[in-house]
């Protein structure tokens, strides 16, 4: 509480600071750089820094362009995502508005309308800064070395202009629209531009967490427990069968070490999604498992694998683990040689059996060195769409869970059905939220309790 105060404080602290300045700058400073509040880059450009003027004032006329032309058609029709429907009139089609373009260039001009403002406050610091440097009788750089400070201290910034570009327009930009469309009606009897969508507010998020006959409360609750027990096991069991796996190829006297490592690291060539297919097949009702144990005679009828609903979540951790145990054998294989011989040695003369060296010796120093590993490990497994859709599509169906969910749906692969087989974009933006939520909240919990968060001084 403390710190979200502090942190509050901080915050308007350095805003009022912002405002302050901002406004001293305008009292103090001269006509260049007051005119520079509506012109950007005129003071600069009076100031012979040819350079940063013409990319201020370039910025601004290309977001009054951008805005006039294009933005504010978006942005002015963003509280209704539009209202009038695309039409067919005589034969010919009369366009209207398309909701899903207004929501995505509505979202974009405000981002663009941030950006201005920021450029605006840059401008008012370049001035600020230049007559502060003019008034102490210092010389401004010549336009010359302000672009060779580009490929010099400055270059960092050259450098990661178009990566940080990139991550806005494929990433951030639309994990933003995902989470407006979570508060829209847009489905399948909503496509723009024939049918419009239009804002709903909590109405999804309810709609989530009801117990009604409509609602999908029952089945979140059962598709968000089943998630957390699988990615306890996927990463857990993964974890101590593979260090015990490489612990025994590790151990003395074992012969063919590198045979038994060569077998494991196959596994690990198949590409996943082939070998994941064929184990699907397999376990079949008509597959090779169930057709070899009928002729052998040992059972009557085929046993379903994949059909009855624990017994498929069984099947699943239990081929995981053999996905699983290679990566983690060939890691715990490189840390274990790492471990100092001589505290094993100690432990012996001390009468330490080996039970009691794995687990104040071994444990604690492969939790401490592969608790980031660990925790990378489980919030993947939280979203690992690749082996439950590639082994049982979810399935089993149950018709005591809504939206289409099966039986071993996680999260993720529910999200996916929900956006590909019935075109439910608002439950599935609801539902992405919630794989956020709960996927930082398991982190930040796990990330605390790791070894070498709590205690890395008394470790080492």
């Amino acid at each position: 509480m403390a710190k979200a105060k502090s942190s509050g404080m901080s915050f308007g602290a350095a805003l009022g600071k912002n405002f302050k300045e901002i406004g001293t700058t305008f009292k103090d400073g001269d006509w260049k750089t007051r005119l520079s509040y509506v012109v950007f880059g005129f003071g600069p450009l009076m100031r012979g820094q040819i350079v940063k003027g013409i990319t201020y004032l370039a910025l601004e006329f290309l977001f009054f362009l951008y805005m006039i032309g294009f933005g504010w058609k978006y942005l002015s029709k963003l509280n209704t995502l539009g209202t009038v429907e695309t039409t067919r009139v005589h034969r010919h089609t009369v366009y209207g508005d398309n909701s899903f373009l207004i929501l995505l260039f509505g979202i974009l001009s405000i981002v663009i309308i941030a950006a201005f403002i920021f450029i605006w406050r840059m401008n008012v610091q370049e001035n600020m800064v230049e007559e502060a440097a003019l008034k102490n009788g210092r010389k401004l750089p010549s336009n010359k070395k302000v672009l060779g400070s580009l490929l010099d201290h400055n270059f960092d910034k050259t450098l990661l202009a178009i990566p940080v570009l990139g991550i806005f327009i494929f990433t951030v930009l639309p994990i933003i629209f995902m989470i407006c469309v979570a508060f829209t009606n847009y489905d399948s009897t909503h496509q723009s531009p024939t049918h419009l969508f239009t804002w709903v507010g909590f109405k999804n998020f309810a709609n989530l967490f009801s117990f009604g006959t409509t609602g999908f409360g029952p089945t979140f609750l059962k598709v968000l427990g089943w998630t957390l027990v699988w990615a306890f096991f996927a990463t857990f069991l993964d974890y101590f069968i593979g260090l015990m796996v490489a612990m025994l190829i590790n151990k003395k006297g074992i012969k063919f070490k590198k045979l038994w490592r060569t077998i494991l690291v196959i596994t690990i060539a198949v590409p996943q999604f082939v070998s994941l297919l064929y184990v699907s097949k397999m376990f079949d009702a008509d597959g090779i498992v169930n057709g070899f144990l009928m002729n052998a005679g040992i059972i009557k009828s085929a046993i379903p694998f994949w059909t009855d609903p624990t017994l498929a979540k069984v099947m699943i951790i239990l081929i995981n683990i053999w996905i699983g145990i290679p990566y983690m054998m060939l890691i715990a294989t490189g840390l274990l040689m790492n471990i100092p011989e001589d505290l094993y040695e100690s432990a012996k003369m001390d009468g330490a059996t080996a039970p009691q060296m794995f687990w104040y010796i071994t444990l604690p120093y492969m939790l401490f060195v592969t608790g980031p590993f660990l925790l990378t490990q489980f919030t993947g497994n939280l979203n690992n769409f690749n082996v439950i859709y590639l082994l049982t599509q979810g399935g089993p169906q149950s018709m005591s869970l809504t939206g289409n969910a099966g039986s071993t749906d996680l999260l993720v692969t529910w999200l996916y059905k929900m956006t590909v087989n019935d075109t439910n974009y608002k439950m599935a933006a609801v539902i992405g939220i919630m794989v956020f939520i709960v996927t930082a909240v398991v982190s930040l919990v796990v990330y605390n309790m790791l070894p070498s968060v709590k205690d890395e001084e008394g470790f080492q």
